[in-house]
């Protein structure tokens, strides 16, 4: 197993020597084996390790600088869209937020500012698929990079760099951890000038995790190839009989043939995953639902071997403003599910006495 190296500073040979490690904010070895691990598993050559997600996605817009332009996915986890809002814009940086699942409309955002261009698939948590190809494509024609966040699917059921992706990134605390245990965030690359830079900001900015952290989220990824197959299969179980209990034009999930994007997804995913959204009508039904699973625990986050349930208005996405959350969709009446790998069976029978108020 890795050690646990809770090294803040390490001896040096003499002056100027060194094993390679000086101070653990710049390196540490539990950090290190963890930032190899995921790096090998996008396919990717260098990985960089972060205290959380959110810290992640600050220290890439790092890259950039006052007066440049990004354009994001509308339907994005409500941190990174706080981020960027309410932040990030303060400091020079200028936002779009676009549709990407129309390519043509990310074509038409770019500007001769345009230096990125950030997308989430699928989404969270109305479930979008961005065509990666197509949005590369639009990307790299007006000379920017395509920055792609792959919590929600993973390298097991997708490959971003395949599609010509230049940054992939992850929350680490969902499902490349597993078990919510840790808080943590990683950025892969390819190239190396891009990756020089990275590794610049993250010493500089200091957002890293600690060593513990880092052995956790190793620990989960050895299970990794386990885990979401169970999750893919629970997921397209319980999406069939959401579809059945409630409608299937009420369930977002891109594994059903109902959901608008399905072709896409089987082309761009070898899996569909766990998580699963449905809208229940209204705020009042979602509360009585939430309240009465007992399996699915009432909880934010996801990617867990234990089955969640959240209410994404009031949870995830509190930070989008009301009119924005109603003209996306993200309803009151909305039930985000993150199935875990439990029995099947044992899931469906919660669900069931909850949706039988």
């Amino acid at each position: 197993m890795t050690p646990v190296y809770l090294t803040s500073t390490y001896v040096q040979e003499g002056l100027g020597k060194n094993k390679g490690f000086e101070y653990s904010r710049t390196r540490n070895p539990t950090r290190d084996a963890l930032e190899r691990n995921v790096a090998a598993l996008e396919d990717g050559r260098h990985g960089f390790a972060f205290a959380s997600g959110t810290a992640c996605v600050d220290s890439i817009m790092k890259l950039f600088q006052s007066g440049d332009h990004i354009i994001c996915g509308q339907n994005v986890y409500g941190g990174t869209f706080r981020l960027f809002d309410k932040l990030l814009q303060k400091m020079g940086l200028c936002f779009s937020f676009v549709d990407t699942r129309d390519a043509q409309r990310i074509a038409a955002a770019c500007t001769s500012r345009t230096v990125a261009v950030l997308v989430e698939t699928p989404t969270n948590p109305l479930m979008w698929i961005t065509d990666l190809t197509a949005a590369a494509e639009a990307a790299h024609h007006a000379g920017a990079m395509l920055i792609v966040d792959n919590t929600f699917a993973t390298p097991v059921f997708q490959r971003p760099f395949a599609h010509g992706a230049d940054i992939v990134f992850h929350s680490t605390t969902k499902y490349l951890n597993g078990h919510s245990d840790m808080v943590g965030g990683m950025a892969v690359v390819r190239d190396d000038d891009l990756a020089e830079r990275l590794a610049f900001i993250q010493n500089a900015s200091g957002a890293v995790p600690g060593p513990f952290d880092c052995w956790l989220a190793l620990r989960g990824t050895k299970t990794l190839h386990l885990r979401m197959p169970r999750h893919d299969e629970n997921g397209r179980r319980i999406a069939v009989w959401l579809a059945d209990r409630v409608g299937e034009e009420h369930v977002i999930y891109p594994g059903l043939t109902s959901h608008p994007q399905h072709e896409l997804a089987c082309r761009q995913m070898r899996g569909f995953g766990g998580m699963i959204s449905v809208d229940v009508g209204s705020r009042d039904r979602a509360a009585q639902i939430l309240e009465r699973t007992r399996i699915f625990s009432l909880a934010e986050s996801l990617g867990g071997v234990e089955s969640l349930i959240s209410h994404p208005a009031s949870m995830t996405h509190a930070s989008v403003p009301p009119e924005q959350r109603a003209a996306l969709g993200i309803t009151e009446g909305m039930v985000r599910l993150s199935c875990g790998v439990e029995d099947v069976g044992d899931l469906i029978a919660d669900l069931d006495y909850a949706f039988a108020t």
